[in-house]
């Protein structure tokens, strides 16, 4: 029976057959140039069918060959007509421009919001493990040689980790370890090391390339005690070209140059050895064998368990006039991270690759035989991918269950628009506009230009590239990014610009063919969850020749980071940008910021910027710092005092509002918090950890923390209210001179998560005989006439256990608590912290003290003084 357009059904499963095809491309009747252009699709088709609303075809192949016979002689737009069902694709759908619309009309790929663009098979045959109480396994699909993802009713499962089972010291070639264990598991090449950066804070190390990445490396070998890693992964992650003259100074500038400290490997992974928590999967590729353990509550027989199995889902070059709506891009993979290229990531998702990448992939000048320009490393791939591109439409569609980054326009794509869609549940990157290896000069041609990415919702990602960014933004021209809501995410919501890192070593940015790029009312929200030193809105490198074709972020509504870095990051090289007109509130160290030189010329100039009539809490005074113009800004005393009109307007249009509540994927637990820290003092510990940023359509509402040691639990629940406030909680009744590890694990509507990794161990007991922190320094009041922006740094010791938090007084009176994680993430590297003073009376000298609260007591104060302003 066909699907009728627009019905409510079960959805139906189709394979369709994407390889070329001679015999569908000419044979079945071909409509009848009469009335109808229009192409229809549906899973109960047939390819010998015409294509006419009552006889449609099966496959997206023959749609296609049916449009191109069609398109050089349109008269109006021609529509091919999606029905509801899942598309199983066996091959990525190749578009052209024969594939374009013409005639000043367009062709139309409709869905109707439930049709499903499938890269994935499905999993079934599902048995229990002989001797491996809850373990099933089920035959591996044919077509699936490898994956990195495992999906179970439209909710992603963890692949296989755990910590390393043996202690390693790092060689040239990998590791040496304490003991022959890797040696004895059953694939140790399908193992990876991932090194999880962020930064340092108790007992959390950092690894990876820098606080906003995280590499994975495979492995090569495990013999006896002698672990070899993959190459070319291993250098291209643990080696660098120093220059001579410039002493701990790296060429490629972004990151450590020393890389000892980042080969500490956080955990292994995809290993059936650690196949130990429910919701964990392992694919044994040499058995051909997938095993799962099942969460509480999941019955293999009846789920659906979907692997992906493509790269790519739509490929299209060259096309014109062509707009997709209505559609789900779904179940994809990317598998370079599983070859001996590995993910060394530099920043943002793009990586280091090649045999000698380490040495000149994007070292251009710097190094003989550099790859230009510089900083142009590797992107990783998108699952929709389109390239010379012209007036191209993504609208009213989903790209959730997706394994690299969702969306590419590259190459040469203009005058196009990503509108009205939802991104969520991708492994790395959510849109890609443009790249970083067009130089000056360039030809219009290759020019990513005029492109729209307006009234998206992007949340719930990056899941396995954590160093990913929802929207990234290369060198580009004219493009604007406008009234998209971010929320949840791992690293930085908008990432723009590129090549500035040579300011370091007092040379001007990377010239580059941006200009006019635009960053306006979006709404953004509880980022940088995971990783550190990012932005909601991060930019480096030149933006153009003057603040008036430079970049503009304006309007943006940004507020709730997690991680240490900027509302408005404005890194190395960053000339021409205006910041003008947003609210931005609840970050850990800065709004805006950091002012650089211009090394452009050697006239001592700051990187040309204008910060103007913004609503933040930084509060500094209007000033022309060599070029850097800060003014008319208002100290923002509190949220609800932001001018409504600026609230109102961020984020999504209100006939866009209903993404908000679209459901995507599977209700279920969500994913588990990371990165857990802990400290102890007599009886008890104290927790810190990354929040959870993927829920599954439930918000967390409490964490469960769980402390492990002499042979005994201790559990102990914080609301996520509460912890968002404190960013710690504490475990008591512990047994002093006894080691503790601590799980971490999540709550919501629909159960708790699998738990964190475990932290290390901590032993409870007395603490020595400098309990109390130092003074905080730098402490100053920034006042407007009725509030003061209050700055301090955190004390350069914090006695015998760290600062957990502050408390300020004000002379007239008030004691102000001050919790948070910037109170926890800020002292380790003493940044700045800030906190609003409100409800001050006008031209009156008030007087402050700041003092830091440790676990074991308050610490001497610092004491200032200010003057607020007349009315």
């Amino acid at each position: 029976m066909l699907t009728k357009w627009g019905s409510t059904r079960r959805r139906t499963v189709v394979t369709v057959l994407l390889g070329a095809s001679a015999l569908l491309a000419t044979s079945g009747p071909v409509a009848a140039a009469t009335g109808d252009q229009d192409v229809y699709v549906s899973p109960g088709g047939s390819d010998r069918a015409s294509g006419t609303a009552g006889h449609p075809v099966r496959t997206l192949e023959r749609a296609r060959d049916l449009v191109r016979q069609r398109a050089p002689h349109l008269t109006r737009d021609l529509t091919v007509h999606l029905a509801p069902g899942v598309f199983r694709l066996t091959a990525p759908l190749r578009l052209d421009a024969r594939d374009s619309g013409g005639n000043g009309h367009r062709v139309i790929w409709q869905g109707s919001g439930d049709t499903e663009l499938n890269g994935g098979v499905r999993v079934t045959g599902w048995r229990p493990v002989p001797g491996r109480p809850g373990l099933f396994a089920a035959p591996a699909p044919a077509g699936l040689d490898n994956t990195r993802q495992l999906y179970v009713d439209g909710v992603r499962e963890q692949r296989a980790r755990g910590p390393l089972p043996v202690t390693v010291k790092a060689t040239a070639t990998g590791y040496t370890a304490d003991a022959d264990t890797l040696a004895h598991w059953r694939n140790p090449k399908d193992v990876e090391f991932v090194y999880v950066s962020g930064e340092a804070l108790w007992n959390v190390q950092r690894d990876g390339l820098g606080q906003w990445t995280e590499p994975r490396c495979p492995l090569a070998a495990a013999e006896g005690t002698t672990i070899t890693m993959a190459n070319p992964c291993w250098d291209n992650s643990t080696k660098r070209v120093l220059f001579p003259d410039i002493p701990g100074r790296s060429v490629n500038m972004v990151g450590p140059a020393d890389l000892t400290n980042g080969r500490h490997p956080t955990y292994a992974e995809n290993a059936f050895e650690l196949l130990d928590t429910p919701g964990e999967w392992y694919l044994d590729r040499s058995a051909h064998v997938v095993y799962y353990l099942p969460e509480a509550g999941q019955d293999l027989r009846r789920a659906d368990v979907e692997m992906p199995v493509l790269e790519k889902l739509v490929d299209a070059r060259g096309i014109q006039d062509v707009a997709f709506r209505g559609l789900r891009y779904s179940y994809a993979t990317w598998l370079r991270p599983s070859s001996p290229e590995g993910f060394s990531e530099i920043q943002a998702g793009y990586t280091i690759t090649g045999a000698d990448g380490w040495a000149v992939q994007g070292l251009c000048q710097f190094v003989p035989g550099g790859t230009c320009p510089y900083a142009s490393w590797t992107r990783e791939p998108a699952n929709v991918s389109v390239s010379h591109g012209r007036r191209v439409e993504f609208s009213d569609s989903v790209f959730a269950h997706l394994g690299g980054a969702g969306l590419d326009l590259v190459d040469g794509t203009k005058e196009s628009q990503v509108r009205g869609d939802v991104f969520t549940d991708i492994s790395g990157n959510g849109v890609q506009l443009g790249g970083v290896d067009k130089p000056v000069t360039d030809t219009d041609a290759d020019v990513v230009r005029d492109v729209r990415v307006t009234d998206n919702h992007l949340y719930g990602l990056p899941r396995e590239f954590h160093g990913g960014v929802p929207i990234v933004n290369g060198y580009t021209v004219r493009n604007t990014i406008s009234h998209n809501q971010i929320d949840h995410v791992g690293y930085s919501a908008i990432s723009v610009g590129w090549g500035g890192w040579p300011d370091k070593i007092k040379r001007p940015a990377t010239p580059n063919l941006s200009h006019d790029n635009v960053v306006s009312d979006n709404l953004i929200f509880d980022y940088m969850q995971m990783l550190d030193d990012g932005g909601g809105v991060y930019t480096q490198g030149i933006t153009r020749s003057s603040l008036d074709d430079g970049e503009k972020v304006t309007g943006n509504v940004i507020h709730g980071q997690w991680g240490l870095g900027k509302g408005v990051y404005t890194d190395n090289g960053n000339t021409y940008e205006t910041i003008r007109g947003n609210v931005l509130y609840d970050m850990a160290y800065a709004n805006v910021g950091t002012v650089h030189v211009d090394y452009r010329d050697d006239l001592g100039n700051n990187d040309p910027t204008l910060t103007e009539g913004n609503y933040w809490e930084q509060g500094d005074k209007d000033k022309t710092d060599k070029g850097a113009i800060t003014r008319g800004n208002h100290l923002l005393a509190n949220p609800a005092d932001a001018p409504p009109a600026i609230v109102a307007n961020a984020g999504l249009e209100p006939a866009y509002r209903g993404l908000l509540t679209r459901q995507v994927g599977g209700r279920a637990p969500a994913e588990a918090p990371s990165r857990v820290g802990t400290f102890a003092v007599a009886g008890k510990l104290y927790a810190t950890w990354n929040p959870t940023f993927a829920f599954n359509n439930a918000p967390v509402t409490a964490y469960v923390v769980t402390a492990t040691g002499g042979g005994r639990t201790y559990s102990s629940t914080i609301t996520a209210a509460d912890f968002a406030k404190r960013a710690y909680a504490e475990v008591p009744g512990l047994t002093d001179g006894t080691p503790y590890t601590v799980t971490v694990a999540a709550r919501n509507a629909y159960g708790t998560s699998e738990p964190s990794l475990p932290s290390a161990p901590v032993t409870p007991g007395p603490r020595g005989m400098n309990a109390l922190p130092g003074i905080p320094t730098s402490a100053r009041a920034l006042p407007s006439a009725t509030a003061a922006s209050i700055r301090w740094n955190p004390p350069a010791g914090a006695g015998d256990t760290p600062v957990l938090g502050y408390v300020i007084t004000v002379s007239d009176g008030r004691t102000i608590p001050v919790q948070g994680r910037d109170a926890l993430v800020t002292q380790p590297t003493v940044k700045g912290m800030t906190r609003v003073v409100a409800d001050l009376q006008p031209a009156t000298a008030y007087t402050f003290t700041v003092a830091a609260i440790t676990a074991t007591g308050t610490g001497p104060a610092a004491t200032f003084t200010t003057t607020t302003a007349a009315a």
